[in-house]
């Protein structure tokens, strides 16, 4: 059992590891398409592009399922355990509603993901991977 004091440090810990997930997701696309663009080599590194694929299918799935990130989940529950504030539904959707002020159905949000991992699904066909 996680005692209350350290409950909270570790959520935090969790918090940043999700947050660098999302980010990941995002600035790696965003530097595909310009690498692609501009002929970088290294943005058609296989693993580095079948871990960013990875990372996408798996949020679609979970928002196709109605799963919520464990991620989300563990930090909910460490939260608890330390008497802080806890929030509903969705990381990403918590967070986008929280920084613009938009409260959006949950199918905006799958809609969304979906786009985004169709985007990513274009990119591997327009921006080839490679063995190097």
């Amino acid at each position: 059992m996680i005692q209350p004091k350290y409950a909270g440090l570790i959520a935090d810990a969790i918090l940043i590891v999700h947050v660098a997930f999302a980010a990941f997701i995002v600035f790696a696309l965003i530097l595909i398409v310009i690498g692609g663009i501009c002929k970088w080599n290294w943005i058609r590194n296989l693993w580095f592009r079948l871990l960013h694929l990875f990372a996408i299918v798996l949020v679609v799935l979970e928002s196709w399922c109605g799963v919520i990130c464990p991620l989300t989940d563990w930090e909910m529950r460490l939260r608890e355990i330390s008497g802080q504030d806890t929030y509903d539904g969705g990381f990403i959707a918590y967070w986008f509603q929280r920084l613009l002020y938009y409260d959006a159905p949950p199918w905006v949000f799958i809609f969304c993901y979906s786009l985004f991992g169709l985007v990513v699904i274009v990119c591997w066909i327009v921006f080839r991977p490679r063995r190097y």
